[in-house]
């Protein structure tokens, strides 16, 4: 660089003045130190900022789709290490919020705990304008505890013990009418922090936060640090739906839970891990969600899935699964199945799904699961009058009872939904007596996008759907912008009430986004129709995983899984190792240009290395249309055959599983195969008298079985 620019560029750092801080932030314990306006220009380069003469929090936001890095001092004069100014994209509201629209067209940086520190360097690559950086002092202080008092929760430091400014939030939370599933994230920074910088952390994120993102609060609607201590997050209520501002594009209908540090490599404390638990089977229990659910979850658009989207979900999802991101990091990600399990045994027993179809003029039906096996109850009451005016038992963990509420006067009733040890479920039933007479009441595809290429992966899509009366049904394939019919799904016609499917395979048509729509028609009701998107994009194909039983561990193996698959175009790609249908690793996560594509992983994770047993690869290609994800399974087996000698007379082994067995009986040469676990006899021989055999499973493992001769018999030929 030359000398002039590089002049040009301190001189203007140099003139920035420091904004004086707030003195109603720094009586909360936080403040924003001041912001500066860092000239670019220089790709490449490494510019010296001014700084606050003491700052703990560090974020930068900036215009231009180029890169930023930072490297802070600390007040021991040492510069620490340069840091990604953009960690975790897509911690952000939705588009179209409100409060989105104050950041808009930026690139917002995360917010850095740094620690005590008193200067700032960046380092500018490609196109970059308009960069400024936000500096946050925030002190530590002790803070009491405090549980809600309507709610039995974990212990739970409220915003008005950790220092939350109510002055700077900009406006009351939205609420979701429901939720469904949790997201886990981390959060930029040093995993060393004290007991009493934890509550400074939170305290410095949501001033970064709405000052300078522009949000109304901070994102998350709960955080928790490495000593299992729980912030209340986003204001709103700690039990209420409150939209935060932690996933763009799922935001509403999520809780969005924030673990202080980064775990990239570094695993989550056994603390902070029962905290998590603790507080999200809790937090679901509320909202009668199964957290070994899953759910498909419309996007409302972000960068990864365009709105409108349907997006395959876990209860207990990571920030990941939800966009361009690694958070909540590999080992913490790992944990998630895990954590998920120990959450549906934490609180039992508990009640789940409650659905509740019909109304008042019409039957209504009440349906839910439980736990255990124990009795429940459904009783419904007159709000007029508070009285019960129907009642429902049952005993086993299926509640499903009907109330004939064909002949009840009109006016408002409630239901509710109990057993013993639950936390109850209850809502209003409608009074909309046509709608529950012809309605779809569910409809989804189980593949929302489909790629029919020909590989035999992923060609078509069922779509299943439920009818609360007979009625005709016809489909028909919609482009969703026009409304323009442009095919005619085949399927019949008339149906009775209850589940249906319908398969679309996409033959024929454009790569594109297409409605599937339904309508159903009865005598004496008018038309109801329902959509169900999906896409048809032919980006991913040819998935093929070798080899299909892998053994790293062995010489003569190949020493990587080799995952191989083509694009058509250009394309964001994640793979996946998956056990059980929870996500073990992610050995790939990027854009690839088009072409055949090869991913080799050594089957290895952040952790340590897999254990045996059956796994699956997902990969998954996000192109404007949508994301296709296809699977392919493999072995893991590094675990040598097992045999043992049964009996000498008859020559008898057993076997644990299939292998091939070559070698000496009798001192004559054997060979034959086991084609299932149990007791084979030795082909051609009566008697074992010596025996020296080499046993080989499908994964090439194997296992060396001698036998001697019994003493004073001499090993002769069978």
């Amino acid at each position: 660089m030359n000398r002039s620019l590089l002049a040009a560029l301190v001189a203007g750092l140099v003139a920035i003045a420091v904004a004086p801080a707030d003195p109603a932030l720094a009586q909360a314990g936080a403040a924003v130190s001041g912001t500066v306006d860092v000239p670019a220009g220089a790709d490449g380069s490494v510019v010296h900022g001014r700084a606050p003469a003491r700052f703990d929090l560090v974020g930068v936001s900036w215009r231009g789709p180029g890169d930023v890095r930072l490297s802070v001092r600390g007040l021991d004069g040492r510069w620490g290490a340069w840091k990604q100014a953009i960690v975790e994209d897509g911690d952000s509201p939705d588009r179209g919020a409100p409060e989105a629209a104050r950041s808009a067209g930026r690139r917002l940086g995360n917010p850095w705990w740094v620690g005590p520190s008193n200067g700032i360097r960046y380092r500018i690559r490609g196109r970059v304008s308009d960069l400024r950086a936000t500096f946050v002092h925030s002190p530590a202080v002790r803070l009491p505890f405090r549980r809600p008092a309507a709610t039995v929760s974990p212990a739970i430091v409220p915003r008005s013990s950790w220092g939350a400014d109510e002055s700077i939030r900009r406006s009351d939370p939205d609420a979701a009418s429901a939720l469904r599933l949790a997201i886990v994230h981390h959060t930029a920074g040093a995993n060393d922090y004290t007991r009493e910088q934890a509550p400074a952390i939170v305290r410095a994120i949501m001033t970064y936060h709405v000052k300078s993102n522009g949000w109304n609060d901070i994102g998350y609607n709960f955080l928790v640090d490495r000593f299992g201590t729980v912030y209340e997050g986003r204001y709103g209520g700690l039990d209420q739906n409150v939209v935060g501002a932690h996933a763009q594009g799922f935001n509403t209908g999520s809780v969005g839970v924030a673990v202080l540090g980064t775990y990239e490599g570094e695993a989550i404390s056994p603390a902070a891990e029962k905290a998590l638990a603790e507080l999200l089977a809790w937090r679901l229990d509320l909202a009668h969600v199964d957290p070994l659910s899953t759910l498909n979850y419309i996007s409302n658009g972000n960068p990864r899935f365009p709105a409108g989207l349907p997006v395959f979900l876990r209860a207990v999802s990571g920030h990941r699964d939800t966009g361009y991101t690694s958070c909540p990091g590999d080992t913490l990600y790992a944990r998630l199945g895990a954590i998920a399990e120990r959450i549906q045994r934490t609180g039992l027993p508990k009640l789940y799904d409650p659905l509740v179809e019909g109304g008042v003029g019409a039957v209504v039906r009440v349906r839910a699961r439980v736990s255990d096996s124990s009795g429940w109850a459904v009783r419904i009451f007159d709000d007029a009058t508070q009285l019960q005016v129907a009642l429902g038992t049952g005993i086993g963990p299926t509640v499903d009872w009907s109330w004939d509420a064909t002949l009840v006067p009109p006016g408002r009733y409630t239901w509710r939904i109990e057993a013993p040890g639950v936390t109850a479920a209850a809502g209003r039933v409608e009074g909309a007596a046509a709608a529950a007479t012809l309605a779809f009441t569910a409809a989804a595809a189980d593949l929302d996008t489909i790629s029919p290429n020909g590989d035999g992966l992923a060609e078509s899509t069922t779509i299943a759907y439920t009818l609360a009366a007979n009625a005709n049904v016809k489909a028909d394939v919609l482009e969703p912008a026009t409304g323009v019919v442009v095919a005619p799904l085949e399927l019949p016609r008339w149906r009775r009430a209850g589940e249906h499917t319908a398969a679309f395979d996409g033959l024929g048509l454009p790569d594109g986004v297409y409605a599937i729509r339904l309508t159903a028609r009865a005598s004496g009701s008018a038309d109801v129709t329902t959509d169900v998107t999906i896409g048809v994009t032919r980006t991913l194909g040819s998935l093929s995983v070798t080899p299909e039983v892998f053994t790293p561990q062995r010489p003569d193996s190949p020493t990587s899984l080799a995952i191989s698959f083509t694009l058509s175009q250009p394309a964001a790609v994640i793979v996946r190792v998956l056990r059980e249908g929870r996500s073990v690793t992610v050995p790939f996560s990027g854009l690839l240009t088009e072409g055949p594509q090869l991913v080799d992983w050594n089957g290895s994770k952040p952790s340590g290395s897999i254990g045996d047993g059956d796994y699956e690869v997902i990969v998954e290609a996000t192109d404007a249309i949508g994301t296709t994800r296809l699977q392919a399974p493999f072995t893991r087996d590094a675990t040598p055959p097992r045999v043992t000698l049964v009996s000498r007379k008859p020559a008898v082994l057993a076997f644990d599983g299939p292998a091939r067995v070559t070698g000496l009986a009798n001192n004559a040469r054997r060979a034959f195969e086991v084609r299932a676990a149990g007791k084979v006899r030795v082909p051609g021989i009566e008697e074992i008298r010596t025996l020296t055999l080499f046993v080989r499973d499908a994964a090439g493992n194997l296992t060396e079985l001698r036998v001697k001769a019994p003493r004073g018999r001499p090993g002769t030929a069978g």
